[in-house]
């Protein structure tokens, strides 16, 4: 099938190497412009613009999809169906409208649960215990179109924001295939999404980051792991130089009991309002990861200290 393909994080990356893999044509990719990024802030490409430019693929990064002139762009390419995973910009009617057999989207969720732009992120901090990911039929609603396939996903009880994206990407892949083949076949069906259990993911606010010790360890331990690797759950503590900011990339949950925010022995088990955690795996602000160990050769802490 002709397909564009719009999306522009490394999430999407699988899917359109799975889509070219299988053989469709893709005659546009669609991402976000490239910016300044890294020390010498030079221009930078999205993870899906630099694998379309490494198979010749024309590649269009317009601001809005809202003009006429980007909309008469896009209908001319003549596509089959577009695929959208991660796009980042809002698809207006005349662009869903377009491809003869609509746009697909990849979600990260098990929707109606977790609409909206952190689904991977709102459900490790919720605590769900299974999510998944859908190909759904998009409408002008937000992630409110029908759903034609769908894989369920375990969250282990450490997994972290990371692990369940890289779960979620290449399934994800593998799932996206198998649903245009099946459009292609004209068997793909679409069931409409229920009415009960809606919730949205709202983009993540920086200002959640920061660890807050007095909450249960179990909501402590969720946002640890929802929030790893980015924007990272952190904390401040002199480690011998001052106060200084501290990201937590993994934790566990451990048996003790203490006033919270303190640290209760020389394993980084730190007290929360009920319960404790355990960190095993750190970043100091301008330093990479690394684990607790480690971490605790550099840093001035002994049992007792009070975290904030």
């Amino acid at each position: 099938m002709r397909v564009i393909f719009m999306g522009t994080p490394d999430f999407a990356v699988p899917t359109l190497s799975e889509i070219i893999g299988q053989g469709h044509e893709v005659v546009a990719v669609y991402t976000r412009a490239p910016k300044p990024a890294g020390r010498g802030m030079a221009e930078m490409k999205t993870p899906v613009h630099q694998l379309a430019d490494r198979f010749g693929i024309p590649v269009f990064t317009p601001k809005t999809l809202r003009a006429a002139e980007a909309q008469q762009a896009f209908a001319s390419l003549g596509a089959d169906v577009a695929v959208v995973v991660a796009y980042g910009l809002i698809l207006p009617k005349e662009v869903l409208e377009a491809p003869a057999l609509g746009c697909l989207n990849l979600h990260g969720s098990l929707l109606p649960r977790w609409r909206g732009a952190a689904p991977i992120q709102r459900a490790i901090m919720a605590g769900d215990a299974e999510t998944g990911v859908m190909v759904m039929q998009m409408d002008e609603g937000l992630d409110t179109g029908p759903v034609g396939m769908v894989e369920k996903i375990a969250i282990s009880p450490d997994m972290t924001a990371q692990d369940l994206h890289d779960r979620m990407s290449g399934l994800g892949a593998d799932l996206m295939v198998r649903a245009l083949a099946a459009l292609e076949r004209g068997s793909l069906g679409f069931v409409a999404q229920a009415q009960d259990g809606v919730t949205y993911a709202a983009k993540i606010d920086k200002a959640e980051a920061r660890i807050d010790w007095s909450r249960p360890a179990a909501e402590v331990h969720n946002l640890i792991r929802g929030l790893s690797p980015f924007p990272g759950a952190w904390f401040e503590a002199d480690l011998g130089k001052g106060k200084e900011r501290v990201k937590v990339l993994r934790a566990k949950r451990v048996a003790a009991v203490g006033t919270p925010g303190t640290l209760l022995d020389e394993a980084l088990t730190i007290a929360c309002g009920e319960g404790a955690v355990q960190l095993v795996e750190v970043q100091r602000a301008g330093s990479k990861a690394m684990v607790a160990a480690d971490f605790l050769r550099g840093a001035k802490l002994g049992a007792g200290t009070i975290l904030g």
